[in-house]
């Protein structure tokens, strides 16, 4: 086991990014951390979702799995984000979680710990490289450390080729992401380790 305490948090609408979650907390457990996997709160309004039958389902379905807290940030010393690319940016219901974390940049709970992100969207050119940044763009406010795959491994040019964080099309993780989304997970891992 190491020292590393991982908080794996995502927002999935239909399923793809809670299932990249999971294969990166499988192999983050792999690796010797300790996995905290979390959801962030739904902020549609729930007519809205059960108007949606593939929506309804996929929050059936991550109904027990823990909602992130700003405690769960305070506990890791790692973290890796997964959420869909809407228009561009990040999920609303993501951001709206780190939004919530004002109290924890303050008082600077958030620096100095090891920081990585994945994303899906409907297709490729969608917007994936810009949500990316945009995330990244966040963790530099909080002081954290980001730990990008970058091109560290084959994995990485088999899934396409993203040097800021696995990407995957919805509903669509091809044994080849699921390859990159390890990776990333270890590489996280052993950086976290490293700044630990």
């Amino acid at each position: 086991m190491s020292n590393v305490k991982l908080a794996i948090v995502y927002y999935s609408t239909y399923g793809t990014n809670h299932r990249m979650a999971e294969i990166a907390a499988k192999a983050a457990r792999e690796a010797g951390a300790e996995v905290r996997v979390l959801r962030v709160a739904e902020t549609a309004p729930a007519e809205v979702v059960a108007s949606q039958d593939a929506w309804q389902a996929q929050a059936d379905k991550m109904a027990a799995i823990p909602v992130a807290t700003p405690a769960d940030m305070e506990w890791a010393n790692a973290y890796l984000f997964s959420a869909p690319t809407r228009f561009g940016t990040v999920a609303s219901q993501l951001r709206a979680f780190i939004d919530s974390l004002g109290g924890q940049w303050f008082s600077g709970a958030l620096s100095n710990k090891a920081v990585s992100a994945m994303t899906s969207a409907q297709n490729l050119h969608g917007g994936m490289e810009t949500t990316l940044i945009g995330l990244y763009t966040t963790f530099m406010h909080w002081g954290a450390v980001i730990v990008a795959p970058g091109y560290t491994d084959q994995a990485v040019f088999a899934a396409g080729g993203n040097p800021y964080g696995t990407v995957a099309v919805a509903g669509k993780i091809t044994p080849e992401v699921e390859a990159a989304i390890a990776h990333q997970a270890k590489r996280l891992v052993a950086m976290a380790a490293k700044i630990a």
